[in-house]
């Protein structure tokens, strides 16, 4: 927050009138997040212009809290919520994510206040859940299938708009109704005087819980929640050469929060890359081993090699090839993913045995090999 003794007025600080538009006010805060942001601007000053336009938009973007300042000032800010609870349901990542900024909100603000903003996902506010959630699928992909690319259907199980109801919670033919406690601002306030000092107190609204509406006929299929629980199938493309851990965003196919009508958050397949009996890998190259026995690998031979697409190819191992040479395969690796014309390339490690039990010819044989050896 600024540290100024004296606060400035928010729509003063973003340069918008007070009867703006949210969308004016998240275009507004856009721009100036984009100028003062602290990794584009280095200015002294940026740091503290760039906590200045953030709280202002917390606090603007937020349709209880900006009727609460509208009404009391900085007052009824200061009176009702805590630093963490000014930001806590201000959706900043999107606008961060459009202007390039994938760091997030969160990592910049545990900078600014040492910590605290991390915990936004884990514990949000009845509010925030409303907006809809973020889901996670573990997808487990095998070698063959990061190599050359797939598709996978998958089932995910997710709250979405109950049809009965259209999401509001109230049975078909009612509607949810304006709060008659709190007059539909989800906040109930007390006034006390003493003397000249005048102590404003604002509570959560206990009929409503917060939201500004009752429901006093609950529809029956979601019990006024406004989202059921359903399995969604979905195809998923896998591109070629993905990485262990990596992350597909599918925009809208999250999770509705209760009572939300609105656009879904998103879902995240998180890929994870399934241990092989032939092969391990790094980054685009792929990494096996052979065995060849000692007369072969004296001689010279040709062995038939293993690749991640199916087939083998026949590779030459030259005369007196010692145990631990590798041989390289050009282009039999895995697909880049930046470049999918591109393939990295396969290492094949010779490993060459030696025969634990001899029969008496072949120990002769090999008695006078060595004496012929040791007599050059």
């Amino acid at each position: 927050m600024s540290s100024s003794s004296v606060k400035r007025d928010y729509y003063e600080v973003l340069g918008v009138s007070k009867d703006a538009t949210p969308d004016q006010i998240k275009s507004t805060y856009r721009k100036l997040a984009l100028q003062y942001h602290p990794d584009r601007n280095k200015s002294p000053s940026a740091e503290e212009k760039f906590k200045e336009i953030s709280e202002a938009y917390a606090i603007l973007s937020d349709d209880q809290k900006r009727a609460q300042y509208d009404q009391f000032g900085h007052e009824g800010i200061r009176g009702r919520y805590s630093q963490e609870d000014i930001f806590r349901t201000a959706n900043f990542d999107d606008i961060f994510r459009d202007i390039g900024f994938g760091g997030g909100f969160d990592s910049i603000f545990d900078s600014f206040f040492g910590g605290g903003f991390g915990s936004r996902r884990r514990h949000r506010t009845e509010r925030e859940q409303q907006r809809g959630e973020d889901l996670t699928y573990e997808l487990d992909l095998t070698l063959e299938e990061i190599a050359s690319g797939t598709t996978k259907e998958i089932e995910i199980p997710r709250n979405e708009i109950c049809n009965s109801c259209n999401g509001n919670g109230a049975s078909p033919g009612s509607n949810p109704k304006t709060c008659p406690n709190c007059q539909g601002t989800g906040q109930t306030q007390s006034l006390s005087t003493s003397g000249f000092s005048r102590l404003i107190r604002i509570f959560t609204c206990e009929m409503c819980k917060g939201s500004g509406k009752v429901i006093d006929n609950p529809c029956t299929t979601c019990n006024g929640s406004g989202s059921i629980e359903r399995k969604r199938k979905l195809t998923v493309k896998i591109p070629p050469g993905i990485e262990d851990g990596s992350s597909l965003r599918l925009g809208g196919e999250g999770s509705l929060g209760e009572g939300s009508s609105g656009r879904p958050d998103d879902l995240y397949i998180v890929c994870r890359e399934l241990p092989h009996k032939v092969f391990t890998r790094k980054g685009d190259d792929l990494y096996t081993v052979v065995s060849i026995d000692m007369i072969d690998a004296a001689l010279g031979t040709e062995i038939p090699v293993p690749t991640i697409y199916g087939n083998s190819v026949t590779v030459k191992v030259p005369s007196g090839t010692q145990s631990g040479t590798v041989l390289r395969l050009k282009g039999m690796g895995i697909r880049s993913l930046e470049n999918s014309s591109r393939r990295g390339d396969e290492f094949v490690t010779v490993n060459v045995t030696v025969p634990t039990k001899l029969t008496p010819k072949q120990a002769e044989i090999l008695k006078k090999f060595r004496e012929t050896e040791r007599r050059k």
